[in-house]
């Protein structure tokens, strides 16, 4: 059904090119409906079908609060950012950002005649969100400028701000020799010292804080010296213990107080940071992350429900659109899971998934007949969110292709979706033989 409405679009569309006037202007080459980078010529060639979307949630408050692990490391000079907000929750800024990027993706969508879509049939779209707060108000904020005034329901399937299974990265299966095997596979990726792989950025980080300062020294001097280890339990997320779990929690909340803080000064406590300095910073806890969750058994193991799920939305025809919300870890781990090569991500500190960023998967029709498909992570820049920036095909938010390992991309950039959809299976199946 939505093969044959987009082709009749398009065929539309070519015949509306061909019958311009001679005297209007010659078009821009990049085409009107596209906002990612494309060869020239590229929306002559295919129609777009559907869009699958996993986003992390926006700017939400530190994890951890005052009285905790960043009072006791940090100097007793300086302040933390005062958030209005409980503990792990959206900010009213990372709402307000969530919702410019729903009015882009309205802006992208009805170029590409999708709302008209949901207005004959709401059930072409989902939205779908993991039952935290922060989550759930992303997902509505996304939503509400996506569709203004339909109503649309976000999904919600557990307690409100209660994990949801398909989005708890949790391990799910422990068999024989999984703990011993995974254990191999991070020392193989981060090294047998989790800390040392990452000490240049753990020292940046005690710099700013200023730890020499701190109500904990000198029983704590360092992160470096308390070393980090990883262990796991059935129903339970991967657990980390030592230094980088307590650098983590700074570095993240650094991050979090560079977003909402305009001056970036009083976001590092009077440090002078550059943009490397900031990456360096946000790398601590990307490398936490990125420990916990994406060597190849964990991540295949905590994102088993999440892609089924994201498989199921890409192999359902009655589907045009789909929104689904999580976290950082979830997209990691489905990254992972999928052997996707590691991107560069332009314009952001945070180098593996970006706050509010998406992972999205298209689908393509060919004029040759074959169904093809691309995936992208699509985020706002550093100096889009810090400025509240508006997006729009002007002004777009940065879009990163997603290259798969082992899987040959044609002159265009696109996969086949065949062979994206067996990357999906191999990733589900490999659940099995944990």
């Amino acid at each position: 059904m939505k093969l044959t409405r987009l082709l009749i679009l398009a065929s539309l569309a070519l015949f509306a090119f061909a019958c311009k006037p001679d005297n209007t202007p010659e078009p821009n080459p990049q085409p009107v409906t596209e906002w990612m980078p494309r060869l020239a010529g590229f929306e002559n060639k295919y129609s777009l079908e559907q869009v699958v979307v996993l986003s992390r949630h926006n700017i939400r408050t530190p994890m951890v609060g005052n009285g905790s692990v960043l009072t006791r490391v940090t100097s007793s000079a300086y302040t933390w950012h005062h958030w209005t907000e409980k503990t792990s929750y959206l900010t009213s800024k990372g709402d307000r950002l969530e919702a410019k990027m729903g009015s882009f993706f309205r802006d992208w969508m009805l170029k590409k005649d999708f709302i008209s879509v949901y207005d004959r049939n709401p059930e072409a779209f989902r939205f779908y969100a993991n039952g935290k707060q922060r989550c759930q108000e992303t997902a509505k904020s996304f939503v509400g400028a996506m569709l203004p005034g339909a109503d649309a329901e976000v999904e919600l399937n557990v307690e409100f701000d209660a994990m949801d299974p398909v989005f708890n990265p949790v391990i799910t299966k422990i068999s024989d020799g999984f703990v011993t095997k995974a254990q191999s596979e991070i020392q193989a990726k981060f090294g047998a010292d989790l800390n040392a792989g990452i000490a240049t950025s753990l020292k940046l980080v005690e710099d700013v804080i200023d730890i020499k300062n701190s109500p904990a020294y000198p029983d704590t001097t360092s992160f470096i010296q308390f070393p980090s280890s990883v262990g796991f339990t059935l129903n339970k997320e991967p657990a980390m213990s030592g230094g980088l779990k307590m650098a983590c929690s700074v570095s993240d909340a650094l991050v979090l107080q560079f977003y909402e803080e305009p001056d970036e000064e009083k976001a590092a406590f009077g440090k002078a940071l550059g943009f490397d300095d900031w990456v360096n910073v946000s790398a601590v806890k990307e490398w936490y992350q990125n420990v916990l969750f994406t060597a190849p058994s964990v991540a295949v193991n905590v994102a088993h429900p999440l892609l089924i799920t994201m498989l199921g939305e890409m192999q359902n025809d009655k589907r045009v659109f789909s929104f689904l919300c999580g976290h950082d870890s979830n997209l990691g781990s489905v990254l992972a899971a999928l052997e996707a090569e590691p991107g560069e991500l332009p314009g952001a500190i945070e180098k593996s998934t970006p706050i509010g960023s998406k992972v999205i998967v298209e689908t393509f029709l060919g004029k040759d007949g074959v169904e093809y498909a691309d995936i992208w992570m699509v985020y706002a820049s550093v100096a889009q969110l810090r400025a509240e920036s508006s997006l729009s095909y002007k002004n777009p938010p940065v879009a990163e292709q997603v290259k798969l390992r082992g899987l040959k991309a044609n002159a265009d950039g696109l996969y086949t979706l065949a062979d994206v959809e067996a990357r999906f299976t191999k990733a589900i199946a490999a659940f099995d033989s944990l």
